[in-house]
């Protein structure tokens, strides 16, 4: 990996940077592709003189994204929304794979997610499975990582529901109490990627899906944030037919969940019998319990002084 150009498509996302950290920490020159990339310079300091590399590219433009990729030994592209769908999960991904095709890169390692599914009763779930088609079809060997719902100290998801359940509110209601989730520590995906990325003979061609040892449903999840937070609260477990009240509303300004993201909830997001995931590429998935304490102190009454009752 050393001296490798690898650049890295929304590289200064949630994920990115975790897969910045672990590409530099092999040695590999990390070349960070998005449209604003000053906005990924925190990651400058992690990596040697002249290790690290910006480049504007959107993944809706061909001439930039060829550009971003030009020299590259591998590609990674991250980029991900809950809005264009279309337009950036097919599309886009299928630009990015054309031009690694293009450029001769020894590599492409496209994130999709655990929902990807052409029947899926979700837009979102359906553009994850077009972008995938897009991507083999232009990059055979292309290898597609599924996570599921990934979690770190940055996420919006885990800290969304702790955010909730740290507020004045007496009673926190729970959206959807029966959808499983197989929570994906960020940095397990970004050991992926890199393995990904080394071991193109093995990896290259396959889809792994990546879910953590923990599957757990989103009321399991509430009361597991609420004890790991020190904070007594009475969830209420909402009908299906009021939850789906809600999501049609979700155009609203504030809303809790949009109408699509409503609909992803109706299949469990875990990982399918039988897929291969991260045993084949050789990790060891890390519990959510290991390591989201140690930011979720923050929510607690009195933050990091608070009395310690995170859960085992």
């Amino acid at each position: 990996m050393r001296d490798k150009l690898i650049t890295l498509f929304g590289g200064g996302g949630f994920v990115g940077r975790y897969v910045a950290q672990e590409l530099l920490a092999t040695g590999a020159r990390v070349r960070i592709a998005q449209r604003d990339p000053r906005r990924a310079f925190f990651l400058k300091p992690l990596g040697g003189l002249g290790q690290t590399q910006f480049v504007a590219a959107d993944v809706t433009r061909p001439d930039t994204i060829a550009r971003a990729i030009d020299g590259s030994d591998a590609v990674v592209n991250l980029v991900g929304t809950f809005t264009d769908y279309e337009r950036i999960q097919i599309d886009g991904a299928k630009l990015v794979a054309e031009a690694a095709r293009a450029a001769g890169a020894g590599a492409l390692v496209h994130i999709s997610a655990t929902g990807a599914d052409a029947e899926s009763p979700s837009r979102y779930g359906r553009s994850k499975a077009g972008g995938e088609a897009a991507v083999r079809a232009a990059f055979p060997d292309a290898t597609i990582l599924r996570p599921s719902v990934v979690f770190g100290r940055e996420d919006q998801f885990i800290n969304r529901f702790a955010g909730l359940i740290a507020s004045p509110l007496p009673v926190v209601p729970v959206l959807k109490p029966d959808a499983r989730f197989q929570p994906v520590h960020v940095v397990d995906v970004a050991r992926a990627v890199v393995a990904a990325v080394r071991d193109v003979g093995v990896h290259g061609g396959h889809t792994y899906e990546l879910g953590g040892p923990d599957v757990m449903t989103m009321l399991d999840l509430h009361q597991w944030i609420a004890q790991a937070t020190g904070r007594e609260k009475t969830f209420a477990p909402l009908p299906d037919a009021l939850g789906g009240a809600i999501a049609s509303m979700g155009f609203l300004p504030g809303a809790p969940i949009t109408r699509d993201q409503w609909l992803m909830l109706q299949r469990d997001n875990v990982v399918a019998s039988g897929a291969a995931g991260f045993e084949q590429l050789g990790i060891t998935p890390t519990p959510l319990g290991a390591v989201a304490p140690a930011w979720l102190v923050l929510y607690r009454r009195q933050g990091r002084f608070g009395q310690n009752r995170a859960p085992a």
